[in-house]
């Protein structure tokens, strides 16, 4: 099974997860009388074999991400780099926001408002950063497709 695949079962389990906590709140009180739409016994036997799944995927994805090596670092390393760069590029683009926001002033009497830095420099950082950002995401993308799960 390649790396990829693994993911998207996560995923999927993931979801399916979701639902079913949902599914379980929705049975877990009826009125007096009543059954419930779905049996929560089976529901919770479901849940568990769905958490075992999930717990044996997440698992071998994480080894596969620590020893999988690519130009000199893991998996694991490159999905921090990519998290770090997805983080500094939205703190980098609200400060810009608010760098460039124009502050009208009514008077010439009334505080003038410039901004500290020079926006379109940081801009320029910021495409930068934007470009690292897709590159890394296509290795990441590459190597989930190319990687066989251990």
């Amino acid at each position: 099974m390649k790396l990829a695949s693994a993911l998207s079962e996560r995923t999927d389990i993931q979801n399916r997860i979701s639902e079913l906590s949902v599914r379980l709140n929705n049975n877990a009180k009826v009125q007096d009388g009543d059954k419930p739409a779905e049996d929560p016994i089976v529901l919770m036997g479901e849940l568990d074999r769905l958490l075992k799944r999930l717990e044996e995927l997440m698992a071998r994805i994480n080894l596969t991400n620590s020893r999988t090596v690519s130009d000199g670092r893991t998996i694991t390393e490159i999905l921090a780099h990519r998290d770090c760069l997805k983080k500094k590029i939205e703190l980098t683009r609200s400060f810009l926001n608010t760098a460039s926001n124009k502050v009208n002033r009514m008077t010439r009497t009334e505080i003038k408002i410039v901004s500290t830095v020079s926006v379109s420099e940081i801009q320029a950082d910021l495409d930068e950063l934007s470009k690292q950002l897709r590159i890394t995401d296509e290795k990441i993308q590459e190597l989930n497709w190319t990687t066989e799960l251990i």
